[in-house]
């Protein structure tokens, strides 16, 4: 009868081993910042903490430029075959399984939608921060689907004026190139001109001596 037992707890073990080898682990992409928009807001992503991902069972996968807007993906995707979602470590930007991350929400820390939740894979730093940030709030990922997820209003002014005056600048910069391309175009145009006008002063000045050269011949 033992050695029955011991058999059915081989066999088991085995078949668990096995199962586990077989299943692929799930991973998170790399962000690149030259084609990755977010699911939500279609903002660029970049390559840096705030970035948030989800893997879907096919294989897909969808990034965030904030926690915020994965949440606020997760809340109207409920019927999604989700395989993993992934955050980002505040302090090395390593990737963190979200179920295993502490997060802290503080109002007055800068991200880039303005839903001031960061995250964190060793809840001592976690605590850490929080301890130098006044009004800060330790949660787990649980605890995240009962957050309110308001944005900070004058966050996001403050946010949208350094997106429009980034913007600005670049138009500047365009607008200067165009300037310079047609003062080249024109300074082209010029120097052609200018090659004509002495192609056709050679050919009179040519017409003339031979005239010349005619008339001393008489």
């Amino acid at each position: 009868m033992k050695k029955k037992y011991f058999s059915i707890i081989v066999l088991t073990g085995i078949m668990l081993i096995l199962a586990a080898c077989g299943k692929d682990e799930v991973k998170p992409a790399a962000i690149d910042e030259a084609t990755d928009k977010c699911e939500v807001c279609n903002m660029a992503v970049a390559d840096g903490p705030d970035a948030t991902q989800i893997v879907l069972e096919d294989g897909k996968s969808m990034v965030f430029d904030d926690i915020g807007c994965m949440y606020a993906y997760l809340d109207k995707n409920k019927d999604k075959k989700i395989a993993a979602e992934f955050v980002r470590d505040h302090h090395d930007k390593g990737w963190v399984e979200a179920g295993d991350a502490t997060y802290v929400y503080n109002k007055s820390v800068k991200t880039p939608m303005a839903y001031n939740v960061v995250s964190f894979k060793d809840e001592a730093k976690a605590k850490k921060f929080a301890g130098k940030n006044e009004g800060s709030t330790i949660m787990t990922e649980k605890e995240l689907a009962d957050h309110s997820w308001e944005r900070n209003k004058d966050m996001m002014m403050k946010n949208k004026m350094k997106h429009h005056s980034h913007s600005d600048g670049m138009k500047d910069s365009e607008g200067s190139g165009e300037m310079k391309d047609s003062k080249d175009s024109d300074e082209m145009t010029d120097s052609k001109d200018s090659g004509d006008m002495k192609e056709d002063h050679d050919k009179d000045s040519d017409e003339m001596k031979e005239e010349h050269s005619k008339e001393d011949s008489h």
